[in-house]
């Protein structure tokens, strides 16, 4: 896989059972990548390497006064040297076309998890979390995975220069064969700790990352009951922790980097005091003795890559862990279904709750808990966050439809619909059935005014519809937001649509208007509105009730405000109180009727009794 080739088709199905098991599956999926950078890398290191043995050849030749040696000497060191060029140049290419590679597998493999689960992913996972495994691990584990191919080159590189000198002058040789491999496993005691100090910096960077996004999804919240200095303070704390983290962590790190100086260093000075001893005693000569020296030296280069191999996997290691954790998360439902693609059609209902919303009508369902009413709106779109009953549509259960056709056959806007980045005409180019237009979806969500402000705010678009809107919609309002997600579900015209509160955020008059709108335009549609306004419920053809997870009352919303208490208690905000109170003077008119009935009912008698007399 090139990089102009991504996308991949098909990035695959990871092994997400553990941290090691998903990088391990990522170098077997690239394969092919990972022996092209290992073999440039094999160049590129073998041909460093080969200097020093230029170089003693070239003294020795010196000192032999052989100008025929010391030509193809140089020969020697300028194939040398186009070996190095040529390698280091192709193994940087391969290596960031693995890393780039690699990433890109795990960001597809994270964006088709989020669409199969949907809104159920945030309510099992934190969303800062998710925002830190799509961002920072995605490189952490990049990293790794395009480090292993040079770490290789570099190990067997290692391997061949300490062979090389024991053929080539044993009584150095052997030191240098020792000694390297004691370099090489130096390290290792102390890489636990410094996994363990890795693993709790990413952790408070990955708090730190979630409390930030929290804190930015409610900034208007915040901002509404004063507690955006509660937040910042809260922050700051969380960031600190991550700083004194980071620098404990940067000390491990410092003496294992100190640790790769100094014992290379020991090991040069050990085969210098050794190597002038046997040259004086005549048993190698002074090129044997450069040569040994210069290798010495530049075994340093690809031992480097044993401390970087580690520090990628020591932090590669929980940014693994976490992709995997969000990569296993499983639908309560199968995506493939065991239905042929259909869109059926017919009454939504749920037997779990005994909601039912007759086809072709629009039904509002009042709850009293918000979330359960967001609970209930993704088990209607098929999207249930634990194992149940299904809901059926026209009598087929969702679950039984591949996860395409459920989608098209019901649409559901949560309470948080978001926007983004692009023009208006982008925002509502999605997938559709063509009898809903732009202007008449809009015009239903009464975005009149939207358009007018898209205008102003860009004065290079001569039409509103070419007027860029920013990331998340935040140069708009809330209500404004809001209008234009429910225009752009309007647009798919599915055969259902689900809204849970779509007019929260916006006033009386332009709530109304918008009843009006919806109800006209989805004529013949089912339609399942979750709210407690009264606007709302008023343009509804059916009202239900659900209480506790069961549908308690159905009707119209003018009966069930003066029939149903608990109907009345969500839609007028009443308090217990207050619905005390009302109670008594319902009584007492009550006994105020029956006692004008009564007097009425005396009157009369007395009336037949006089004349009678």
């Amino acid at each position: 896989m090139q990089i102009q080739d991504l996308p991949y088709p098909d990035p695959g199905v990871p092994d997400a059972r553990s941290g090691p098991r998903f990088l391990w599956w990522l170098g077997r999926n690239q394969l092919g990548g990972q022996l092209k950078s290992l073999a440039w890398g094999l160049l590129h290191f073998v041909s460093v390497s080969g200097l020093p043995f230029c170089v003693g050849l070239a003294v020795q030749a010196v000192v032999d006064r052989s100008g025929t040696r010391l030509a193809l000497t140089g020969g020697l060191m300028v194939v040398c040297g186009v070996g190095i060029a040529l390698g280091d140049t192709m193994l940087h290419r391969t290596a960031v076309t693995n890393w780039i590679t690699a990433a890109a597998r795990v960001q597809q493999l994270l964006a088709r998890k989020t669409a199969q689960l949907g809104a159920a992913l945030t309510r099992r996972v934190a969303a800062g979390e998710v925002v830190a495994v799509s961002t920072g691990d995605v490189e952490k584990i990049g990293w790794f995975v395009e480090g292993v191919s040079r770490f290789a080159a570099a190990a067997l590189t290692v391997v061949l220069v300490c062979v090389g000198l024991v053929a080539y002058q044993p009584a150095l040789g052997v030191v240098v064969a020792v000694g390297v491999p004691v370099l090489a496993l130096a390290v290792f005691p102390l890489l636990p700790r410094a996994t363990r100090r890795a693993d709790f910096q990413r952790e408070k960077a990955g708090r730190a990352t979630e409390l930030a996004s929290d804190t930015v999804a409610g900034l208007r919240v915040l901002r509404g009951i004063g507690g955006e200095e509660l937040f910042l303070d809260r922050y700051r704390r969380a960031s600190q922790e991550v700083r004194r983290a980071a620098v404990r962590s940067a000390r491990m790190w410092s003496l294992i980097s100190a640790i790769q100086v100094l014992l290379p260093g020991l090991l040069l000075i050990a085969v210098i005091w050794h190597g002038v001893h046997l040259a004086r005693a005549g048993r190698i000569t002074v090129g044997e003795l450069v040569t040994v020296y210069s290798a010495v030296m530049l075994l340093s280069y690809p031992l480097h890559h044993f401390e970087e191999i580690a520090m990628a996997y020591s932090f590669s290691r929980p940014s693994a862990k976490r992709a995997a954790r969000v990569l296993s998360l499983e639908r309560a439902m199968d995506s493939a279904g065991s239905r042929a693609a259909e869109v059926p059609r017919g009454d939504l209902y749920d037997p779990a709750t005994g909601l039912l919303a007759p086809a072709g009508r629009l039904t509002a369902v009042v709850c009293g808990d918000p979330d359960a009413a967001g609970l209930l709106a993704e088990r209607l779109g098929g999207h249930p966050s634990e194992e149940g009953i299904s809901v059926l549509l026209g009598g087929v259960p969702l679950d039984e439809l591949p996860l395409d056709s459920a989608r098209t056959a019901v649409l559901v806007q949560d309470k948080d619909p978001v926007l983004l980045s692009g023009s208006l005409h982008e925002l509502l180019d999605v997938p559709a059935s063509g009898f809903v237009t732009a202007e008449a979806a809009l015009t239903a969500a009464q975005c009149g005014d939207v358009l007018d402000a898209l205008a102003q705010g860009s004065l290079d678009a001569e039409d509103p519809m070419d007027a860029r809107i920013t990331e998340r919609g935040r140069s708009l309002s809330g209500g404004q937001r809001q209008r234009l997600a429910l225009a752009r579900s309007l647009i798919t015209d599915p055969e259902v649509l689900v809204l849970d509160e779509p007019t929260s955020a916006v006033d009386s008059h332009t709530e109304a208007r918008i009843a009006d709108g919806v109800r006209s335009l989805r004529t013949e549609r089912t339609t399942v509105v979750f709210t407690s306004s009264p606007l709302l419920l008023d343009h509804a053809d059916r009202v239900v009730l659900v209480h506790e997870g069961e549908v308690t009352a159905v009707g119209v919303h003018r009966e069930l405000v003066h029939q149903e208490p608990r109907y009345r208690a969500v839609v007028t905000r009443e308090t217990e109180d207050e619905a005390a109170v009302g109670g008594v003077r319902d009584a007492e008119a009550a006994l105020g009727g029956v006692l004008a009935h009564d007097e009425a009912a005396l009157g009369g008698v007395l009336e037949e009794i006089e004349e009678t007399a």
